[in-house]
């Protein structure tokens, strides 16, 4: 779900993809893969059972990848022929893989963990609405997101400048240039957060059960990644004016989502692979450490990778103060602003970014 946070985190990508004629255009697209995919559970029910989990997981991921080509070529703009002849098959592997299946697949565990931890209502005893929901919704964000990425490929191939493409490819050259920080921001926090999980769920039953995991997990992890988001972002003079100058509203907003809201969302999705594919309860210790390490270090080191890439446009671009991007009147505003009908920034800009580019491989 790195791709998600990237959309709403960084100023260049939220800007492109929350102006309103978008946003309109979006609604639609989420529509209508979500009617195709209730009439396709209906159908398929019939034919496979859809009470087993890994056939459920399977046939969410295979039209979680669909509805993902679909969506993509809709932000595009262009033929599917078209789309193949640009972008490559490199591209469209990603974007069918790991956007559609995997993507498709970890909205549905989190659905029916969902279901089970907070309404009591478990798929492996009432398959039927679970194995819905978890079908449509999936099925949905997937298009939402595979939408917004094909318009920011769209804005790309018509010349606007794309700092970063959410495609993973950056988080790949940010773990390799800092490694050690990466890594530093990474265990910290997952270790800290599975001795938190496994010590207060010895302490008492009550801190093992799931509910009460999801929600110590949640703002724990949630906790942790604001602070590895500012790290990562190396704004100058220090920890306490870093936070003087973001505002205890804009840390709440940030520490609200995409902290708790995605730790929450990690958790719930490790919690139905346990549940729903393994089989077994997530009330032991080692089960409790081990999702509470993986959630915390997953967040944790992908905040601290956008926290880096905010720095990198803040060196490339104006900076947008982070709570301007909330406001759709302002938004709007920008989103009409004229930009560089180029494919890389400004010679001036690019040497901006030479120090910290340095500093980074002598860090690392």
């Amino acid at each position: 779900m790195l791709h998600r946070m990237a959309l709403r985190v960084l100023p260049s990508l939220t800007l492109a993809v929350t102006a309103e004629p978008v946003r309109k255009r979006k609604r639609l697209v989420m529509l209508a893969p979500g009617l195709v995919a209730f009439v396709i559970y209906r159908l398929t029910k019939q034919i496979v059972p859809l009470s087993d989990a890994v056939t459920l997981l399977a046939v969410s991921g295979v039209v979680s990848a669909a509805t993902a080509v679909w969506a993509y070529r809709r932000g595009r703009q262009v033929s599917l022929a078209q789309v193949w002849r640009e972008d490559g098959m490199r591209r469209l592997a990603w974007l069918v893989g790991w956007i559609g299946f995997v993507y498709g697949v970890q909205l549905s565990l989190m659905v029916l963990a969902l279901l089970k931890i907070l309404a009591n209502y478990d798929f492996l005893q009432h398959p039927d609405g679970p194995a819905m929901m978890a079908i449509i919704i999936a099925c949905t964000s997937v298009a939402r997101d595979a939408f917004e990425i094909g318009h920011v490929r769209f804005l790309q191939r018509q010349g606007e400048p794309v700092v970063t493409f959410p495609d993973g490819a950056s988080f790949r050259d940010v773990v390799v240039a800092r490694t050690g920080q990466i890594v530093r921001w990474a265990l910290f926090p997952a270790f800290g957060c599975a001795v938190m999980a496994v010590g207060l769920g010895t302490v008492h039953d009550l801190a093992a059960t799931g509910l009460a995991q999801l929600i110590l997990v949640t703002l724990c992890a949630g906790s942790l990644s604001v602070w590895a988001y500012w790290a990562g972002e190396q704004r100058p003079g220090g920890w306490s004016v870093m936070m003087s100058a973001a505002g205890w509203m804009e840390l709440f907003r940030y520490w609200w989502w995409p902290g708790l809201a995605f730790a929450a969302t990690y958790y719930l999705s490790w919690a139905g692979l346990i549940f729903f594919v393994v089989r077994t309860d997530v009330s032991g210790s080692l089960t409790r450490g081990a999702i509470a390490g993986a959630v915390a270090g997953m967040m944790a080191g992908y905040c601290y990778y956008l926290g880096y890439r905010r720095h990198v446009e803040n060196q490339l671009q104006q900076i947008v103060p982070p709570s301007l991007l909330r406001c759709p009147f302002v938004m709007g505003i920008l989103s009409k602003q004229p930009t560089l009908r180029q494919g890389e920034p400004p010679p001036e800009a690019q040497s901006n970014l030479v120090a910290p580019a340095v500093a980074a491989g002598k860090e690392s």
